[in-house]
C-alpha cells in the first residue's frame, strides 16, 4: 500500500525550468520505486546538459550508472503526465506490475548543475523522495559523470572506488601523475592546455582537480562560471559552429579544450598559423585511444578483443583509418549514447564515443582480470611488462560509467604526453573527408524509417535507390537520412572526398528527401 506523507539515462524532460517542479516531484517518487524494484541506490541528476540557461531537466542513473532502462523510461513518462488524483493509484500500479517491495530501503543519489533553477528543481525532486519515505545522499554542485560514479561506487560497495567526490578526484589524479611520472613534458607535446568550461558546473570540478593534479597539467580555464552557461562557449557550441569559443585567446597551435555544461562531452581545438580553426572530435578522440589500446595490446602480447563503436555520422575518414589501418573491429550503431554503451559491453575493451564528444572505454571483468594477473607474470621482457603495466593502471585513469569531460581529457593528456605528440602531430594521424549536415522541414517524419543503424532508408520507397545513385557520382560519397524523434524535420548527412563537392552532394540528397517525402517550405537548392 502507498501512502504519500505531507526521455537514455532518461532526461525525461528538457524544457523551461518554471514548468518542470511537479516533474521533478514525481521523479523522486519514481527513483525511490526504482530503488526499491532494484534493491540498490539510484541517481538523480538536475540538469540539462549543453542547452542553454533558460532549459533544464532531469536524469535518472541505474544502479551500474548505466542509463534508466528502456521500459521504466515508458513508466515515467506515464507518471509524469498522471492527473494529480490518479497519482496514488498509478503509483500502487507501478508496484504491483513490477513486483516491487514497499518494505524494503531506497536510496537516491542526487545531484544539481550551476543552472539558476535547479536547487528550487531539486528540492522538488526531494520532496519526491522524502513522500515515500526514501534515503537521500545529496552531493550538491556535480558533474553529471560525478554523479555516475558516486552512485556505482555506492552499488559495488566501494570496489569501483571511493563513493564520495573527493575519491573520484583523488582516483583520477592519482593514477594520471603515476603514469605521467616526472617529465611533464615529452618530445612536441607541452602540458600547457587552454579549456574552455562552458560557464558550468566542470569549472568547479577543474578547479578542484588541479589541486589533486599539482601541477603535473597546467590548465588554464576559461568560461568559469562568470558568463552565461553555454552561450557561445563549450563543447556543443564548438563542435556545431566550428569556431572558437568566447574569450579564449587565439594562438596559434596551442592545444585547446572545450567541455559541455554537465561535463559529459569533450572535444578539441586549435588555431593555425592562418588562423584557420581546427576541430577535434569524438571521432578524433575515439581513434587515437583505439590507436592506443591497440599499441599497449599488440607490445604486451595479450590477446584481447578491442573493439571500437561508431554512429553513423562518424566521419568515413575516421572508419577507414580505424578499420584499414589500425585493423581494428568498427561496429556502427543507431545514434545514441545507451546503443553505444551496449554494443562496447560486447567486447573486451570496448572504446565508443560520439561525433559530439560523449565517450568512454569500457572493461569486462574477465579483461581486467587477464590484465592484472598477465602484469605479475615474471617471465615477460621488460617490454611487455611496461605496456602491461601501463594498461593496467590506465582502467583507474577513465570513468567507464558513462562519457565524462574530465576524465575523457586526462586519458586523451596522457596519450598525447606518451607519444610526444602536439596537437598538430595528432591530426595528422588521418585526414577527416569534407562533410556537411542539412535539415528538411517534411509534413509527417513518421513516413521515413530506417535500418541497418539509420544507413539505409526503408521508406519512402525508392529513395534510398535515388540516394545510392546520386551518392555514385562523388568519390568516396556517403550519404544517409534521418528523421528527427521529435521534430516533423529530417536530418540529411553526407560527405565525399573533394571539399568543393560536398555542398552539392548534400543539397541534392536533401532535394529528394522533399521531393520523395513529403518536403514543405522551399525547396533546398546550392542558390
Amino acid at each position: 500500500m502507498i501512502s504519500i506523507s505531507s526521455t537514455e539515462q532518461l532526461a525525461l524532460e528538457q524544457s523551461k525550468s518554471d514548468i518542470l517542479e511537479h516533474v521533478l516531484y514525481r521523479m523522486g517518487l519514481l527513483a525511490v520505486l526504482r530503488s526499491k524494484a532494484k534493491r540498490a541506490a539510484i541517481g538523480l541528476m538536475i540538469t540539462a546538459s549543453h542547452n542553454l540557461e533558460p532549459d533544464n531537466g532531469i536524469k535518472l542513473v541505474d544502479p551500474a550508472g548505466e542509463m534508466l532502462e528502456a521500459s521504466w523510461e515508458t513508466i515515467a513518462t506515464i507518471l509524469a503526465n498522471v492527473q494529480d488524483n490518479d497519482l496514488i493509484s498509478m503509483l500502487t500500479h507501478i508496484s504491483t506490475k513490477e513486483n516491487i517491495d514497499l518494505s524494503a530501503p531506497a536510496m537516491v543519489i542526487t545531484g544539481r548543475d550551476t543552472r539558476k533553477s535547479s536547487p528550487v528543481l531539486l528540492n522538488a525532486a526531494l520532496a519526491g523522495i522524502r513522500a515515500l519515505n526514501g534515503n537521500i545522499t545529496d552531493l550538491g554542485l556535480v558533474t553529471t559523470p560525478q554523479l555516475h560514479y558516486v552512485v556505482v561506487c555506492t552499488n559495488t560497495s566501494g570496489a569501483y572506488g571511493d563513493p564520495t567526490l573527493q575519491g573520484y578526484y583523488s582516483k583520477l589524479a592519482t593514477v594520471f601523475k603515476s603514469i605521467r611520472g616526472t617529465e611533464k613534458n615529452n618530445k612536441k607535446y607541452t602540458s600547457v592546455l587552454q579549456l574552455d568550461a562552458a560557464n558550468g558546473v566542470g569549472a568547479i570540478a577543474v578547479k578542484e582537480f588541479q589541486r589533486y593534479l599539482k601541477g603535473a597539467l597546467d590548465i588554464n580555464l576559461f568560461n568559469d562560471g562568470s558568463g552565461d552557461l553555454n552561450h557561445m562557449c563549450g563543447a556543443d557550441y564548438v563542435k556545431v559552429q566550428q569556431t572558437m569559443p568566447l574569450n579564449i585567446p587565439s594562438e596559434t597551435n596551442v592545444r585547446c579544450v572545450s567541455i559541455d555544461g554537465d561535463a559529459d562531452r569533450v572535444v578539441y581545438f586549435y588555431v593555425d598559423e592562418d588562423n584557420k580553426f581546427h576541430l577535434l572530435d569524438g571521432d578524433r578522440i575515439a581513434t587515437l585511444v583505439a590507436a592506443y589500446f591497440k599499441e599497449l595490446l599488440t607490445t604486451s602480447g595479450l590477446s584481447l578483443q578491442l573493439g571500437l563503436v561508431q554512429t553513423a555520422y562518424a566521419n568515413g575518414g575516421s572508419t577507414d583509418y580505424i578499420s584499414n589501418v589500425l585493423e581494428v573491429p568498427v561496429a556502427c550503431v543507431p545514434t545514441g549514447v545507451k546503443h553505444l554503451h551496449k554494443k562496447a559491453l560486447e567486447f573486451d575493451i570496448g572504446v565508443y564515443f560520439e561525433a559530439n564528444g560523449h565517450g568512454t572505454v569500457i572493461f569486462k571483468d574477465t579483461a581486467k582480470e587477464i590484465i592484472k594477473n598477465h602484469a605479475k607474470n615474471e617471465s615477460l621482457s621488460e617490454a611487455q611488462k611496461a605496456a602491461t603495466t601501463k594498461l593496467r593502471d590506465v582502467i583507474d585513469l577513465i570513468n567507464e560509467t558513462v562519457g565524462d569531460a574530465l576524465s575523457d581529457m586526462l586519458l586523451v593528456e596522457t596519450i598525447l604526453h606518451a607519444k610526444g605528440w602536439d596537437i598538430i602531430e595528432w591530426e595528422k594521424s588521418y585526414n577527416d573527408l569534407p562533410n556537411k549536415q542539412l535539415k528538411v522541414s517534411v509534413k509527417d517524419r513518421n513516413i521515413i524509417t530506417t535500418k541497418n543503424a539509420e544507413r539505409y532508408c526503408l521508406t519512402p520507397v525508392g529513395l534510398q535507390e535515388e540516394i545510392d545513385k546520386t551518392v555514385s557520382k562523388y568519390s568516396r560519397g556517403r550519404s544517409f537520412v534521418r528523421p528527427s524523434g521529435t521534430e516533423d524535420i529530417v536530418r540529411v548527412y553526407a560527405e565525399c572526398e573533394n571539399s568543393s563537392d560536398v555542398c552539392k552532394l548534400a543539397t541534392e540528397v536533401a532535394s529528394l528527401m522533399y521531393r520523395l517525402a513529403g518536403g514543405v517550405g522551399p525547396e533546398p537548392s546550392l542558390s
